[in-house]
């Protein structure tokens, strides 16, 4: 038995609820904080907040004097869940009803311990006390409550959930972008609580100097509007005329009907759009420089078909680009260049890659504008270019522009071959003098702002913003600050690698993924058009952000590497780096090298160096530490210094949350091929850290799978750690088999409970096997040596793999047969002896199966049905040979093409095969997985994502209690 008190999150969580509301958040972008800057895999909000919810507050079964039954303590879980399913809501965010009532019982959860633990105080005393107000509860949480630490704080989400808890937080990153986007979020908005705005208010704007009272960070985001709309009119002023409007001319309307009510009309270019070109390697069109584009497509929207077409003249030595539109049509050329390659336009001839990026190298690579997107009413129309707009984008002069060199290999990075060395190169002439341009002007906006609080009253001396103070130079240095991010932002949309979106007529911006890669074809923004790339739309949504957050707490935000030992007691709950999925330095210095120019003026410590220090990144980069090898071998002990020095400095009695996500290698017999989870696990182990939780938290839209051949892991799995009991049983190995083997399947069925999706059931159901291999001082194998993480891993397969055979057994004979066949032919005909062969060992007749409405057996060939040869009008109620194997398919071809509720009415016919269905479609699931059968794999993930709202149609209610780890953690 354990002898610390389990918090919520070591037993129970309504986890339907949380991942309803993390995969929700993805579709929520105005006001999300996630839109102050951008930062790579974030974890979602809805989550953070759950996740230290149940981290901080005491599980019923902790308190046996007050909930002495199983019964009592399910019903106090029962109130916490509900206090969870609320708190989760985007919508209650910002509602301080829904956070003081998780705040209050997170402080009880505290004063509660510390009484009990003999280290109460007054302060506890006051917070017990029935009916304690609210301002006792929030100053008790700022002030006495442990801080919580995010040593990988990144993008902020962690700190950030800390703090709308009323909690301290302490945000920490070796990375000075992260730091700063952290700054923005947490730090400065609490310095400037409840001040108003102290710039001029602009020019026919609706807001006045007259509002009585600014709430939180009202004033600071009214001042980043204001003071960004300055800086977009002076940057205006200065490079405006790079940026004209389009004349619709009679010539662009000939065979246009689209474009003559047009005609004479100047309209606001949106975008120009570019294709890279390279000289036709055939020598009879030498000196012939032609397209490279992925596609001639400019819009797919219904009614709105547009398309370029290259128009040659008849020696084929030269071409211009027409801009075709309406109906359905297409150009008869759709791309040139392919992931096999180019082709040359004038000639026909295939050009190689190699021939491609020795052009680039060479600085022999050029780009040529294909059309013209402007905004033509409520409509964007699509114009053929013109030799003037070509030749104004070319006239650009950018001066002292960032001359820092890109890595010669990275991870994420696909551009060096191309001929772009430095990070100047991914951008166009136009955009470095835009870019540096804004960048200029944030010194400026510093001034301003300053000069404007020592009007407003805020006092002119005292300590710079990174040593903390309210003053007027503190004040303009944080909208500088924050301002700068914009410039950052302006650069995600501002780069020769945009690509223009067919569907949504606009322009996406550069991290996409988490890759910088090549662009062919590419978007050229306008940044005064009020269309995304406008640095206006950024600093809205900035503003709109900062307005938004709630429960001020002063943290601390610093730059320092997580494997510097902590100085401060605290709570850890992280998002650490995945292994090698994402190259965060050398990704983040696309934006350090804009934001150190816009800030150079501040001297800020973190923008000391030329781009992000990467020595002691911890991640698993084979470029910086020899090789694969060396890379894990830096990733393993790098992460196991960081978790040992977590460990030393928890606070109290509490757990430590991590979240750990990756794309995960297909699972084998031999185990899951992934390096990643294994070394980040050794890690744990090494850290003398005991799992005692693990939740599937899922941020992903149901159906998620990616192309054929790889999934992608969709949710983080959240580790629960404690500190491993210093009298921790050394067992051997067949002790370990042998729990594995009694508590796996408990555990995993409570997984399954929690409806966790298929794709991400395997690498889920690793935790559970985890915590009972970590829970053992040591492991030893028949030889006397200690059992690796690897072989643990293994094991934990093994039993897997033995739980979905016994799995089998409870279902009918034909469905037994159809999961074998279809393991080894799909949907495809295989001979009639094989079927035989195996039907005999599955105790029925081929046509028994045949019968039953599961198989075709024809001219000596088998194969299952297709869901779309099941019939129509099929019935459970009326199938006299039903099968669990015909339920699933049922299922699945009724949710896709007639959706939930007529799939729910199916499922309400089932009886027991509804529960068996769904069990099935895991089995199937994993089958598809090894095979790589990805369009099949999405099927069965689909209708298990679906369920729960399946069964609630089905039942006219809510079913399916949350899911439970009680008892999955203890020793056997």
């Amino acid at each position: 038995m354990t002898e610390y008190r389990k918090k919520l999150i070591e037993v129970a969580l309504p986890l339907d609820a949380i991942n309803a509301a993390s995969a929700r958040e993805k579709s929520i972008r105005h006001g999300h904080p996630s839109t102050l800057h951008l930062w790579w895999a974030r974890r979602p909000l809805a989550a953070c907040r759950a996740v230290l919810f149940g981290q901080l507050v005491d599980d019923p079964s902790s308190w046996p004097d007050r909930f002495p039954t199983e019964q009592a303590q399910d019903k106090e879980r029962q109130r916490l869940f509900r206090i969870i399913e609320e708190l989760v809501k985007w919508e209650n965010s910002t509602n301080e009803t829904v956070l003081d009532a998780a705040r209050r019982e997170i402080a009880l959860s505290l004063a509660r311990g510390r009484v009990a633990d003999g280290e109460g105080t007054e302060r506890d005393q006051e917070v017990l006390v029935d009916g304690a107000s609210m301002k006792v509860i929030r100053k008790y949480l700022a002030e006495v409550a442990p801080p919580v630490h995010d040593p990988f704080a990144g993008g902020g989400s962690i700190p950030l959930e800390a703090q709308r808890l009323g909690l301290r937080a302490i945000a920490s990153d070796l990375n000075p972008v992260a730091v700063m986007i952290n700054k923005a979020l947490i730090e400065i908005p609490p310095k400037f609580e409840g001040r108003p705005p102290v710039g001029p208010v602009p020019k026919g704007s609706k807001q006045t100097t007259m509002k009585k009272k600014w709430h939180g960070a009202q004033g600071l985001a009214e001042d980043v509007r204001r003071y960004g709309e300055w800086m977009r009119e002076e940057a205006f002023k200065r490079i405006g005329h790079l940026y004209p409007d389009v004349e619709v001319t009679a010539e662009m309307a000939k065979d246009r009907p689209d474009l003559k009510p047009l005609i004479g009309q100047k309209l606001t270019v949106i975008a120009w759009l570019w294709a890279r070109t390279v000289e036709s390697p055939n020598p009879v069109f030498k000196g012939v420089h032609v397209p490279l584009a992925r596609s001639f497509i400019l819009s797919t929207k219904k009614g709105k078909h547009a398309w370029v077409e290259a128009v040659f003249a008849s020696d084929r030595k030269s071409y211009k680009f027409l801009v075709r539109s309406g109906g359905k049509g297409k150009p008869e050329v759709e791309g040139t260049v392919n992931r096999n390659g180019g082709t040359c336009l004038a000639s026909g001839d295939p050009i190689p890659f190699t021939y491609i990026r020795e052009e680039a190298k060479s600085g022999r690579m050029g780009a040529r504008m294909m059309a013209i997107v402007a905004q033509g009413g409520k409509s964007r129309i699509y114009l053929p270019p013109t030799s003037e707009m070509q030749a104004l984008a070319e006239s650009a002069s950018p001066v002292d522009v960032p001359d820092t060199d890109l890595p010669e290999k990275a991870l994420g990075f696909r551009v060096q071959e191309y001929g772009m060395k430095k990070h100047q190169d991914l951008f166009s002439r136009r955009q470095l003098v835009a870019l540096t341009t804004f960048s200029d002007l944030i010194p400026l906006v510093q001034k301003n702002v300053t000069a404007g609080a020592i009007e407003a009253g805020f006092g002119s001396e005292g300590p710079p913003l990174e040593r903390g103070g309210i003053e007027a130079a503190a004040y303009g240095d944080a909208v500088a600050l924050i301002l700068s991010l914009s410039v950052g932002k302006l650069a995600d949309y501002n780069s020769s690698l945009v690509q223009w979106s067919q569907g949504r007529d606009q322009a996406v911006h550069v991290f996409g993924r988490h890759t910088l890669s090549m662009v062919w074809d590419y978007a050229e923004v306008n940044t005064f058009a009020g269309a995304a790339g406008d640095i206006r739309v950024s600093i809205s949504g900035q503003a709109r952000v900062l307005e938004s957050l709630v429960s001020f707490v002063n943290p601390v935000v610093e730059q320092r590497s997580a494997q510097e030992p902590f100085d401060t007691a605290s709570i850890f709950s992280t998002d650490p780096p995945y292994f090698d999925n994402i190259g965060y330095g050398d990704l983040s210095d696309y934006f350090y090298v804009w934001l150190r120019r816009s800030l150079a003026g501040q001297k800020l410590r973190i923008l000391s160096t030329l781009l992000v220090p990467k020595a002691s990144e911890l991640i698993a980069s084979p470029h910086r530490h020899g090789g694969k090898e060396g890379a894990e071998r830096f990733f393993l002990e790098g992460m196991s210094n960081v978790l040992v020095n977590m460990a030393r400095s928890l606070s109290g009695d509490f757990p430590v949350t991590i979240y750990y996500a990756f794309k995960q290698s297909t699972a084998t017999n031999a185990g899951v091929s992934s390096s990643g989870w294994e070394a980040f696990l050794q890690a744990v182990i090494d850290a003398n850290l005991a799992i005692s939780g693990t939740w599937p938290i899922r941020s992903e839209k149901p159906g998620r799978l990616r192309e054929t051949g790889s999934n992608a892991l969709a949710s983080s799995i959240v580790l629960v750690c404690r500190r491993k009991s210093a009298d921790a049983p050394i067992v051997s190995r067949g002790d370990v088999v042998r729990a594995l083997k009694q508590e796996l399947p408990l555990a995993i069925k409570a997984i399954q409970k929690c409806n966790i999706a298929p794709v991400d059931l395997a690498q889920a159901s690793i935790g559970p096997g985890m915590a009972i291999f970590s829970r053992h001082g040591k492991v030893l194998e028949h030889d006397g040596s200690i059992m690796s993480v690897r072989t643990a891993l293994q094991l934990i397969n093994e039993v897997m793999d033995e739980l979905r055979g016994e799995e089998e057994t409870d279902l009918d004979r034909e469905s037994r047969f159809a999961i074998t066949w279809f393991a080894n032919h799909a949907f495809e005909e295989g001979p009639f002896g094989e079927a035989e062969t195996l039907a005999k060992a599955r105790n029925v007749a081929v046509s028994g199966v045949e019968n039953s409405g599961v198989l075709k057996s024809a001219a000596g060939k088998v194969r299952l049905l297709k869901r779309d040869e099941m019939p129509e009008d099929w019935s459970p109620l009326t199938d006299k040979t039903l099968t669990v194997w015909e339920c699933t398919q049922h299922l699945i071809k009724r949710l896709e093409k007639d959706g939930e509720q007529a799939a729910a009415e199916l499922l309400a016919k089932m009886g027991p095969r509804g529960e068996q269905a769904r069990i099935l479609a895991y089995r199937l699931f994993t089958i598809c997985e090894r095979k790589k059968w990805a369009e099949e794999a999405r099927a069965y993930n689909g209708l298990v994502i679906a369920w729960p709202e399946l069964e609630r149609l089905a039942d006219g209610e809510n079913a399916g209690a949350p899911g439970t780890q009680a008892g999955l953690f203890e020793e056997a």
